[in-house]
């Protein structure tokens, strides 16, 4: 009868994310993300109070230490590429100021697959974790990217379907002779039945006076500064 070998088990030492000592005990520095995708009354509250909310969160936790609450207000995230409060975090975490970014939900980190992975990937070889709350993913968990891949095609297309949703009501109004139009800044015009346009006459007075300085040859600047001038906002 053949002896039993003994295997040893040797734990690591290094944690192959962040490339430290695994029983080292440091705070992870932690940055909140929120955004919101109009500049709406009601979108601003839940923009503050994402700002709040993950500020508290954040310093709530003893193994964290609070960085910042990286922001974007009234920009889609369909694209990263115009989302400066975006930009500014994961270059903050390539430099190696962040260990952990803490969000919302995929579809508030980012509505396009491809743009959502390729930053967790780079983040991830920088050694910096997302977590997302709503999902409750962590990206260094193993089974995260395939999650992550999911809710980020699901929040992809649903991004595509709500635009194509709004072109197509937007076509349907065109169609039907009805307009959309911003009567509280459209000089000259308040809101009539129907959705028609109603004239209002005391600011058709300075829309006339605007016409008729510029049909004399005043310069746009000329007319702004008069105006201005005038107390007329």
């Amino acid at each position: 009868m053949s002896a039993k070998r003994a295997v040893t088990v040797i734990p690591a030492t290094i944690n192959r994310f962040t490339s430290e000592a695994i029983n080292e005990v440091r705070k992870r520095r932690a940055a909140g993300y929120a955004r919101v995708s109009t500049d709406k009354e009601e979108q601003l509250t839940s923009y503050e109070a994402q700002v709040d909310y993950y500020t508290n969160y954040i310093k709530s936790r003893e193994d964290w230490t609070f960085v910042s609450v990286y922001t974007d207000e009234g920009i889609s995230a369909t694209s990263t590429a115009k989302r400066d409060g975006f930009n500014k975090m994961v270059q903050d975490a390539l430099d190696s100021k962040l260990d952990l970014i803490v969000t919302k939900s995929v579809s508030r980190f980012a509505r396009n697959t491809v743009d959502s992975l390729s930053t967790i990937r780079k983040l991830k070889e920088k050694g910096v974790e997302v977590y997302f709350e709503k999902e409750n993913i962590w990206t260094f968990d193993g089974k995260g990217e395939l999650l992550i891949t999911i809710m980020s095609s699901l929040a992809q297309e649903e991004s595509r379907s709500i635009s194509e949703n709004c072109t197509w009501g937007q076509r349907k109004r065109f169609a039907d002779g009805k307009v959309s139009v911003p009567y509280k800044r459209f000089l000259g015009y308040d809101k009539g039945e129907n959705d028609t346009l109603k004239v209002n006459e005391e600011e058709a007075v300075i829309v006339r006076l605007i016409y008729k300085m510029f049909l004399e040859g005043v310069t746009p600047h000329g007319i702004a500064k008069h105006l201005t001038a005038e107390g007329i906002p």
